[in-house]
């Protein structure tokens, strides 16, 4: 008998996924092999959304970056829901079979949508979220039964391993 054998959708999927993996592993692996490598102080140095870093990491760092970004995707999920009603109101033949209602429907569904977005905007805007204030981090105080000086040592060591 002549049996040929297929792939379930399951299979399928898994192919497409471990050949994304493979993909992304050896893209990655060749970048590291071919990029250049010259590390030095100021690519070192810590960055923190443009600001630059003073005092120790474990300081605590302003909320509003958590905000302005919650709303940033409040918005680009807006635009996600926009693209297909737009094409889906612009099919002639829908808004000829329901004698143009299709369209005015669809209008305000939408005009009710972005409504509500444009309400919960003024809502951040009204409290306050929106404005950005610089924060004054204070250092967390830390006292380590290290002396001062070794850390001072190993930090030069590492510099002039940095320069040569």
């Amino acid at each position: 008998m002549n049996e040929q054998r297929y792939l379930s959708a399951f299979g399928e999927v898994l192919l497409f996924i471990l050949a994304g993996v493979i993909f992304i592993l050896v893209t990655l692996f060749v970048s590291k092999i071919i990029r250049p490598h010259r590390p030095n102080p100021e690519k070192l140095a810590t960055y923190e959304s443009g600001e630059e870093p003073i005092g120790s990491a474990w300081s605590q760092f302003n909320i509003r970056f958590y905000i302005i970004a919650l709303i940033f995707l409040l918005f680009e999920v807006e635009i996600v829901f926009l693209f297909p009603w737009s094409t889906i109101f612009a099919n002639e033949e829908l808004i000829k079979e329901t004698q143009g209602m299709w369209g005015w429907f669809s209008l305000m569904e939408m005009v009710v949508f972005i409504l509500v977005l444009a309400l919960g905007l003024a809502y951040a805007w009204v409290n306050g979220h929106l404005d950005w204030i610089k924060p004054d981090p204070k250092p967390t105080e830390f006292s380590s039964p290290v002396p001062r000086e070794h850390y001072n040592a190993i930090n030069e060591k590492y510099k002039s391993n940095l320069h040569k």
